[in-house]
């Protein structure tokens, strides 16, 4: 652990695979808990986060996965990595077989439960997967498990290597060879170890580290309580059959179900620490032996000579493919309200400024004559062909005043006097359902599909509106920004030549001066 990158670069051809391997990084963070994350602070505990999550890839299974892959890759010939995992081993396999080794090709075998968050994360990292029926988290001996399977197919071709974390001792080794080290150099001050058990190889590899180079450390486990579950960690009756020697590695064992878990990693992430459940769930099992230690008086037997009772637990990986379990796990009460959650649901469509036209701009290409539109009675102005004008006004404001040719789709939900759909979340809601269900006429979309479409209302906000509806069918359409109010200020259908000083909407060109065509 030369550990000389003190500036945190990395250079050359090489700069990718020095970027993974611990051996050439600052060791990552520890971090210690602020007083008010720690309920222990005034028993004289000090409590510190070791962030595995800032390894580049993000989880606490990237050590491992790149100590066995160093062994069993066969450069020249290994093509293909195969391992059954429920997503941090396999995706760290995925990304180190790439950068270490140049292989491409990572298959994931995992249990058909797995949440489609995960599924879907490791197919953004590139992971070829095969889903297995039967529990989600098989004895590592099943014969009809995926972890099994695997192994038998790493058995039958030279060119297929199988990690098989469950079984392969350099997956815990690898802690003995980093992520120990890493801590000691950081706190040898350190009383108390805690990690989670899922393969066992986190808390085994720590605790055989520790054992050998400061055994007074306690080494403690977390398994999740039965009939809990918490991503990552198994409980203690799945630990049961794993061979790694993690009952010589640990001196006591918590139980942890998952509301702590999620609850605590929550607490957590808002307050700058950005982890997954599984951290949650280790600090969790801290507290519970702390808490035991305490009302049993021998919370300060733990203690260092300087009287402090320093504590190590690990954040594992980070929250972001677990978020929809946050929201199932915790209460409503844990997060904020949305406001106008209503919106959710309507205006889905995307908008674009360029489809909001200044009248000037647009209404020449929709309407012909010889002189400018302001100098123009209404019943002089002559409509283009394959043109379609739509007007959302009520029928009797239509009737009033209305530009040729068009054609009135009244809209019960719009009004002179309602306010607009972008400051009233109500309005936009019942408009966006009203637009929706007129436009899924697919007769009326059929007529409208050959034709331009220009939107008009009495704002210009309700027929943006609808111009992002229309646009979302394919269709080609615009609105006039500021609607009639803007046509009305401009004189246009007052049948009299608007005042010598009067300024077009958004534009300081002379009104007089832009020609139709």
């Amino acid at each position: 652990m030369a550990n000389l990158n003190e500036q945190n670069v990395y250079f050359g051809p090489d700069s990718l695979k020095k970027y993974f391997d611990p051996d050439c990084q600052p060791p990552l963070p520890l971090v210690e808990l602020p007083r008010h994350l720690n309920p222990y602070y005034d028993d004289g505990v000090r409590i510190y986060a070791k962030m595995m999550t800032m390894h580049p890839a993000n989880n606490v299974k990237a050590m491992p996965a790149l100590n066995m892959l160093e062994s069993s890759v066969v450069s020249n010939k290994t093509n293909t990595i195969i391992e059954y995992s429920s997503g941090s081993t396999v995706i760290s396999m995925s990304m180190i077989a790439r950068v270490m080794h140049g292989i491409s090709d990572t298959r994931a075998f995992l249990s058909n439960k797995t949440s489609d968050a995960k599924l879907k994360l490791m197919q953004f990292f590139g992971l070829n997967i095969t889903l297995f029926g039967g529990p989600s988290q098989p004895e590592p001996v099943d014969a009809r498990g995926g972890i099994q399977n695997a192994r038998k197919m790493a058995m039958e071709s030279e060119t297929i290597v199988n990690p098989n974390q469950y079984e392969n001792d350099l997956n815990w080794q690898a802690h003995v060879r980093w992520t120990g080290p890493q801590i000691f150099k950081q706190l040898p001050e350190i009383n108390v170890l805690c990690a989670g058990m899922g393969t066992s190889g986190t808390m085994t590899g720590l605790g055989t580290y520790f054992k050998s180079v400061k055994p007074s450390v306690m080494k403690l486990g977390v398994c999740t309580a039965p009939g809990d579950r918490v991503p990552g960690p198994r409980s203690y009756a799945l630990l049961r059959p794993v061979e790694f020697p993690w009952r010589e590695a640990v001196d006591a064992i918590e139980e942890v179900g998952s509301s702590d878990s999620y609850t605590l990693s929550l607490n957590l992430c808002r307050e700058g620490l950005v982890c997954g459940p599984s951290s949650g769930f280790n600090l969790q099992g801290l507290f519970q032996m702390l808490e035991k230690r305490k009302s049993t008086g021998t919370l300060s037997d733990l203690a260092g000579l300087d009287g402090i009772t320093h504590c190590v637990f690990l954040c594992c990986d980070l929250p972001y493919q677990y978020i929809e379990e946050y929201f199932q796990k915790l209460g409503p009460e844990q997060f904020p309200p949305i406001q106008n959650e209503r919106l959710a649901k309507v205006d889905l469509h995307r908008y674009d400024e360029s489809w909001e036209r200044d009248a000037w701009e647009i209404l020449p290409q929709f309407y012909g004559s010889p002189r400018s539109l302001a100098q123009c009675r209404l019943s002089e102005i002559t409509p283009k062909p394959h043109n379609w004008v739509i007007d959302l006004r009520r029928l009797p404001d239509f009737h009033a005043w209305h530009l040729p040719g068009s054609v009135n789709l009244p809209l019960s939900s719009h009004g002179p006097h309602t306010p607009s759909p972008f400051s009233d979340a109500a309005v936009l809601e019942a408009q966006w359902v009203e637009l929706e269900r007129i436009f899924s006429n697919a007769s009326l979309v059929s007529d409208l599909d050959s034709h331009r479409v220009l939107l008009l209302c009495y704002d210009g906000n309700t027929a943006r509106v609808a111009t992002s509806v229309l646009r979302a069918k394919g269709l080609d359409a615009d609105s006039i920004r500021g609607g009639c109010q803007v046509l009305r200020s401009y004189g246009i259908g007052d049948d009299r030549v608007p005042a010598p000083n009067k300024v077009p909407y958004r534009t300081t060109v002379s009104v007089s001066a832009m020609p139709l065509d």
